[in-house]
């Protein structure tokens, strides 16, 4: 957890890594994620919900990544249970809820801003100096561990809960 947001006054050739790989601009969103060995629930749910298309896009898009830690948090049978074929719009709806349109860098996001999601709900920016915390809908907490994960189609910034849709 120390790297903290020294990822950020790295050149734009540089990459971050995460997951025991390192996450490159020259990838997509996708490409990079598929590499983190901490990311693999996250990964699994996206290829369940039909997102890697949208995922891949021309975008940009801000994608706060939940690790399979964020995941495990949630209560036990959820994520086996959302990843079956009849639960597809449900996941889809959590997923996108993790996305917003454009490209965020830690340094763009203020204290008290609005992100629209991809969704279509809203999720807050808490700051306190370096500290990035997103509050979903519900007034649910999730922290940036990983900040500006830089890809070709956006930014991923690591966040160590799930945030929830109101939906």
């Amino acid at each position: 957890m120390g790297n903290g947001m020294s990822n950020a006054s790295m050149g734009s050739s540089a990459g971050v890594m995460v997951g025991g790989a390192m996450m490159t601009p020259d990838k997509d969103i996708v490409a990079n994620a598929l590499g983190s060995s901490e990311h693999t629930t996250l990964v699994t749910a996206v290829k369940a919900a039909d997102l890697v298309g949208t995922l891949q896009g021309a975008g940009p898009f801000t994608v706060f990544a939940p690790t399979n830690a964020a995941f495990d948090k949630l209560p036990a049978g959820t994520v086996s249970t959302l990843v079956m074929p009849e639960n597809k719009a449900k996941l889809s709806t959590i997923l996108t809820y993790h996305v917003v349109p454009g490209r965020y860098l830690a340094a763009d996001l203020k204290d008290g801003q609005q992100l629209t999601t991809v969704e279509g709900e809203m999720l807050t920016v808490r700051r306190a100096g370096n500290s990035v915390t997103i509050q979903d809908a519900k007034g649910g907490t999730s922290t940036v561990t990983i900040p500006n994960i830089v890809s070709s189609n956006g930014v991923t910034h690591v966040v160590d809960t799930v945030l929830m849709p109101t939906r």
